[in-house]
């Protein structure tokens, strides 16, 4: 039977580093993982408000010879149980292990949207009535190039980010991911540039 709109299901799309846990650069340790405040009771909310929640995260430390994908397995596994102390859960872990200073061409690779239409493909997701919360301009652009609306948070580079893109005043800016979750549900957010849902 061919999948219609009415089976798909919306959902937040989320940057990992400096989005959900604190930015530590090549992050490969499950030992240095810190989530930021919050954000293991946003996640919580969005889960309650039946919102599929998936992390696509760009890992040049892979192409880099840095780390591998069995040190990111374990990070996002601690992650996993750091998040279920707050009730919290991931829907899909997606990453990019690629580099084009050091592997082919990808279509994975934030700011195109490849890890997005996977996911899609893969848990039923209606891009459409999605989002994607991050903290550069890859995450944002990985957003709308996948049909999603997108928030930029000002932990990790977001700060630096805001600078570059609030100019143009189109796009949500908020502090942080329980921010952006305060808007995704109709709450207000805290950014500079946020506005109260109606």
């Amino acid at each position: 039977m061919p999948i219609t709109s009415t089976m798909l299901r919306p959902a937040v799309f989320l940057d990992r580093d400096g989005t959900i846990n604190v930015e530590v650069n090549y992050l490969h340790r499950a030992d240095d993982v810190e989530l930021i405040p919050g954000v293991g009771q946003a996640i919580a909310q969005l889960n309650r408000a039946g919102l599929l929640v998936v992390v696509v995260t760009n890992q040049a430390g892979i192409a880099r010879g840095f780390y591998d994908v069995s040190d990111v397995a374990a990070v996002h596994a601690h992650m996993t149980m750091l998040l279920q102390q707050h009730g919290a859960q991931i829907d899909g872990w997606y990453f990019c292990p690629h580099h084009p200073d050091f592997t082919p061409a990808c279509s994975c690779r934030k700011p195109l949207p490849g890890m997005l239409l996977q996911a899609a493909s893969d848990l039923k997701i209606d891009l459409r009535a999605s989002w994607m919360i991050g903290d550069t301009q890859g995450d944002i652009e990985a957003g709308k190039a996948a049909g999603c609306r997108s928030i930029l948070v000002r932990t990790g580079y977001g700060e630096k980010t805001a600078l570059e893109l609030e100019k143009q005043g189109v796009l949500e800016i908020v502090a942080d991911l329980p921010a952006a979750v305060g808007v995704i549900l109709g709450g207000v957010g805290s950014g500079q540039n946020a506005q109260p849902q109606p």
